[in-house]
């Protein structure tokens, strides 16, 4: 991989030539084809539909070149009228002559003067003494001049000077242009062939769907540069800054380069003006509506065309601007975020590439769960907290639950049942996650009282209520994360109004002789499977045989497969209620509650 890294690394750079022209005819290629197909649409033929929009493309391109080169002339022409105006300037910005930097400064330049004659006096009587003695004979050598050879490639290159080479480039960039527009789909097919490998249609709908989100983002990033371009040309023309046009164009362009692009556009035309006008004020005045430009685009319009972001990561794009600016100089930095965003959507569907995905995007390689059982057995519990706290802000207390502590959890059990995991690392974990539990229990207090205070708590069983249908016993299958989930499970079941009572990991008569005696009418165990099935299935038998009134609900957390094979593996002699999940624990409490119900209102009525 190493070695495949630096050879692809050295091709860039080496065949640069070529792959700049490649580059910039892929993103014109996904930037044109949606004109393209919108032609063909209203029965343009391919070739005379791709003709037509290079042809369009290239004028508007060749018009906004030309007017902004004569201006490009027009300011070298004018900038030495503005000398005066800038010594004016920097003098303003000089300080005092009696003043202490002015003295040090003058400090530090004499002593720069008599650092630098030592070495010049020692090189000069070196020299004079190399140079003493006789002096060697001087010899003439006679030489001819022979005729350079020339050809027509050559002569047009002296011709056209410093705009040969781009001139060569943009040539190249359309001839591949409108060899990728007229054979896009036997490029797509070519691409499915080599990224498919059996799978054909999941590639096709991927591509496709690749295909047309990228030339949709590209197409958006290039109207809103193009858009912040315009309305900064059109400010600056009427703060009258002169050739208002270049420095709108060149916002444009620059506002492809991350991070620094926009800020180099408006400093550009700031030195102008500074340059031009006597004052300050046309200088603030453009700061003041880049700011304004920059703010609302980035902050308002970008989030509501393309997302709130580009996929990639801030430090993708800054890393990908200096690799490519490296590689292929100021295009590359131009070209950095395209082909970034390309690389990573190729990394998101092409399974060869997926590597390309974790390393640019911005979406987090670890889920949730991994993230925050990382941090604990990092012995970072404040991290794992706030990543806890950052999921509870957009997801509720029983999603936490369901979806990163219990979780959390059985990955604890499967690391202790290969010995991945020592005791104290785990008895750290678990407390850190029962401070936590509580905490959140704190939380669901408070949304409860408040929900009462406004009036919509209608929806809770008032405590009377589930008083007369009997208690709820909570019990865990085994010590340690099932005492964790039992709290949950406790904590969700009094938020809802039900009477549910927690009980401590003991003896199976002990508990009985509590469930019978408490007046129980619905047991909840808890067990993580697999190293809790065994006990979750004899207790089950158990307390059925010795307290049969009693109805049992037990909890098989994200057991991979459905309900249905988690009731399989309690075998038929174990009649329970089987879940996966705490939300279809507390739906079957709160069927059976209704059922209760129900039936005491029936047997009420047939005794009156």
């Amino acid at each position: 991989m190493l070695i495949a890294l630096v050879l692809a690394i050295a091709a860039l750079f080496l065949g640069r030539r070529v792959f700049i022209p490649l580059a910039l005819a892929v993103i014109f290629s996904f930037l044109l084809t949606p004109p393209v197909i919108f032609l063909e649409r209203i029965r343009f033929r391919r070739v005379p539909a791709v003709m037509l929009v290079l042809i369009l493309s290239l004028g508007l391109i060749g018009g906004v070149g030309w007017a902004v080169s004569g201006q490009l002339v027009q300011i070298i022409i004018e900038f030495p009228a503005y000398k005066a105006n800038l010594d004016e300037k920097i003098q303003a910005l000089h300080p005092a002559k009696d003043g202490n930097l002015s003295k040090a400064t003058a400090t530090m330049h004499e002593l720069n003067k008599e650092l630098a004659a030592v070495p010049e006096a020692i090189s000069a009587s070196s020299n004079e003494q190399k140079h003493k003695g006789a002096t060697l004979p001087i010899h003439s050598i006679p030489v001819q001049i022979a005729a350079p050879t020339s050809n027509l490639y050559q002569d047009f290159s002296e011709l056209l000077g410093p705009l040969a080479g781009p001139m060569e480039t943009a040539a190249i960039v359309v001839i591949f242009t409108i060899f990728m527009l007229v054979k896009r789909e036997d490029l797509r097919n070519r691409a499915i062939r080599l990224a498919g490998r059996g799978r054909l249609t999941v590639m096709t709908q991927a591509l496709d769907d690749a295909g047309k989100r990228l030339s949709r983002y590209l197409l958006l990033q290039f109207l809103v540069n193009g858009g912040y371009g315009l309305v900064f040309g059109v400010a600056l023309y009427f703060i009258g800054v002169p050739h208002a046009l270049i420095w709108g164009v060149l916002a444009a362009l620059l506002r492809f380069v991350p991070y620094v692009g926009a800020l180099i556009s408006a400093a550009l035309p700031t030195a102008l003006a500074l340059a031009v006008f006597p004052g300050w004020h046309h200088a603030v005045l453009i700061v003041a509506a880049y700011l304004v430009l920059d703010v609302s685009i980035s902050n308002v319009l970008e989030p509501v065309l393309y997302g709130a972001h580009t996929g990639v990561s801030s430090l993708a794009i800054l890393v990908a601007a200096i690799f490519w600016a490296t590689l292929w100089g100021p295009v590359g930095l131009i070209l950095s975020t395209p082909l970034t965003v390309c690389l990573m959507v190729l990394g998101r569907y092409v399974p060869q590439l997926s590597f390309l995905e974790i390393l640019l995007g911005d979406e987090p390689v670890l889920p949730p769960e991994q993230q925050f059982y990382q941090r604990l057995l990092a012995m970072d519990p404040e991290e794992a907290r706030s990543i806890a706290e950052a999921y509870v802000k957009e997801h509720s207390v029983v999603n936490l639950y369901e979806s990163v502590l219990i979780p959390t959890l059985k990955l604890a059990e499967q690391d202790r049942t290969i010995e991945n995991l020592d005791d104290d690392s785990r008895a750290c974990m678990l407390q850190s996650i029962k401070e936590l539990i509580e905490d959140m229990g704190d939380r669901l207090d408070e949304n409860r009282s408040a929900l009462q205070a406004e009036g919509g708590g209608e929806d809770y069983l008032h405590p009377r209520e589930s008083d007369r249908l009997g208690k709820i016993a909570c019990i865990p299958a085994k010590p340690g994360s099932d005492e964790l989930i039992v709290s949950m499970l406790t904590q969700l079941l009094h938020h809802e109004g039900f009477l549910a009572q927690e009980f401590k990991p003991g003896t199976v008569d002990h508990l009985i002789s509590e469930i019978d005696h408490g007046d129980s009418t619905i047991v909840c165990l808890s067990a993580i499977p697999p190293s809790s099935m065994p006990h979750a299935r004899s207790f089950c038998k158990i307390v059925k045989a010795n307290v049969p009134r009693v109805q049992i609900v037990i909890g098989m957390w994200n057991m991979d497969g459905d309900t249905a094979k988690a009731r399989e593996r309690l075998g038929p002699g174990c009649s329970a209620l089987v879940a996966t999940s705490l939300s279809e624990v507390l739906e079957h409490v709160r069927g059976l509650i209704t059922a209760d119900t129900l039936r005491e209102s029936t047997e009420s009525s047939s005794v009156a």
